[in-house]
């Protein structure tokens, strides 16, 4: 009895060592919290519950500023560690690191993936040059694990430094607004060397990687708001690289009458290509990421018939849908996520090309814009592509054209394929004509454009070539894709797929 006695004495006392009152002042959850919120209930089991090599053995057991272990998430198992601000600031000491690093391989030597949740000051100050190293060997880890299991950081309080490198080489950051931030170096080293005034949420709070530079992928309110998505986004996800994401059973469609509406014929019309998108798959099952990222590119998950899918779309109603920069890496990292984890792939095409100007070619729009044709040669799961409007250009070939390795091409019958506009192309191959048209420039001009769109921009002239399987009525495009999805997720054996690790692009 004595043995139990001490048994809840000692699990009371490490219970009581954080400050959550600390913490709720913060708008914020505490570790414990965070994790018991995360996991199915009753399902979380820690590693190395007791450890804390900076504390004395003689005294009451204190947590080291991190809790590690692994449980359910939606019947599906997981393992995760939640950093405590409460204690010493969450700083990373050796003793922690290394709950961290057992936490990884652990999950690594599972198959399942691994959620880190960030509140920390950074390095324990006092540890030097052994705190210093355990952040390599957690960066090694998250390398070694890259394309293998789904690795997940949620950023929900400071996240600086050395630490923010791992969730850069992970594949998914979440990060909640208000209370997330995350820098290499924070403001009073700014301030210090180059004498700029800034905040820490101007430096590295969610505007700033969700819009600025795309470092995280999705946006959250609160902690609970976090964690929610998190649950959800596991849901798309197989449980490592040798599996395939597990379907849902239970799923509704939309009606497919008016789909056909959406798409304007008028190739200078805006519209929201997300609409094309909600028509074609499963209703309430689109789960974007970087939504305000490049947002001339969209890229999610969905569901068709219960099974996962991501989906890249240019999007007309940002910059006409062309290709940029931006838009090339993000484009380019989601695919390869795709292909890491079995995930097919619907490409939606309606691009009038790379953005032209001196910034992009300064900003090395070749170099990015090859990473995008490198993904798509690259990727072997099932991919289907459909050109809905304008494809012109090296923009079409990087859309994943057929020659890119697409197992099915559609067109709809407003799709234009060809090297650039109609009227750019007719101002160049009939200059001396409309030179010598005179008064009679607009009349030549629209009979030239005229006849090179029902001679070239037709989408049956890529057809009667082979580079397009079909070209199909809207209102079809929803039963066409239930089929081939089918059939192409059912010759998918991910045990004898190539892999290939998913580096930060």
């Amino acid at each position: 009895m004595d043995s139990l006695q001490e048994l809840e004495h000692q699990r009371r006392t490490l219970q009581n060592s954080s400050n959550a009152d600390r913490q709720h002042a913060k708008g914020k959850i505490t570790a414990d919290e965070r994790l018991a919120y995360l996991f199915d209930k009753d399902t979380f089991i820690e590693l190395n519950v007791y450890q804390n090599r900076g504390q004395s053995i003689d005294k009451p057991p204190k947590r080291d500023g991190v809790i590690a272990g692994f449980g359910k998430i939606n019947g599906r198992y997981a393992y995760a560690y939640a950093q405590d601000f409460t204690i010493q600031g969450g700083s990373l000491s050796s003793s922690n690191a290394r709950k961290i690093i057992k936490c990884q391989q652990a999950a690594l030597k599972a198959g399942a993936p691994i959620i880190g949740l960030m509140d920390s000051g950074g390095a324990k100050i006092q540890d030097g040059i052994q705190a210093l190293a355990q952040y390599g060997t957690i960066f090694q880890n998250n390398v070694n694990a890259s394309g293998v299991i789904p690795q997940i950081t949620a950023i929900m309080g400071p996240c600086a430094g050395g630490a923010s490198y791992s969730p850069a080489l992970q594949d998914f950051i979440f990060f909640v607004e208000g209370t997330g931030e995350m820098f290499v170096t924070g403001p009073d080293v700014v301030k210090e060397v180059i004498g700029e005034d800034i905040t820490m949420q101007e430096l590295g709070g969610a505007d700033v990687h969700m819009r600025k530079n795309g470092v995280a992928h999705v946006r959250a309110a609160n902690d609970q708001d976090c964690l929610d998505k998190i649950r959800n986004l596991l849901t798309y996800l197989p449980q490592n690289n040798k599996s395939l994401p597990i379907p849902r059973t239970k799923y509704k469609s939309r009606w497919q009458r008016g789909i056909e509406n959406i798409v304007p014929e008028n190739k200078r019309k805006i519209y929201d290509v997300k609409q094309v998108i909600d028509y074609l798959v499963d209703t309430d099952s689109l789960f974007e990421i970087e939504p305000e990222f490049a947002a001339n590119v969209v890229t999610c998950f969905a569901r068709v018939n219960g099974h996962t899918i991501g989906v890249v779309a240019n999007q007309p109603a940002v910059i006409s849908g062309c290709m940029d920069v931006n838009a090339s890496c993000k484009a380019a990292r989601f695919v390869r996520t795709c292909d890491c984890f079995n995930i097919p792939l619907l490409t939606l095409v309606d691009v009038p090309g790379f953005f032209p100007g001196s910034d992009q070619e300064y900003s090395g729009i070749i170099r990015h814009g090859a990473k995008v044709l490198y993904a798509y040669s690259e990727a072997t799961v099932p991919k289907i592509t459909l050109v809905l409007r304008k494809a012109y250009g090296g923009a079409y070939i990087a859309m994943c054209c057929k020659q890119l390795g697409a197992d099915v091409c559609w067109a709809w019958p407003t799709a234009e394929i060809a090297v650039m506009g109609a009227e750019g192309a007719v101002k160049i191959i009939n200059r001396k004509d409309l030179k010598a048209a005179g008064d009679d420039y607009k009349k030549v001009l629209d009979e030239k454009v005229k006849a090179y769109q029902d001679t070239q921009l037709n989408p049956f002239v890529g057809a009667k070539l082979g580079y397009i399987d079909d070209v199909i009525a809207p209102q079809d495009t929803r039963r066409l894709l239930e089929q081939t999805l089918e059939a192409l997720i059912s010759f998918q054996d991910p045990k004898t797929k190539p892999t290939h690790g998913n580096i930060p692009l």
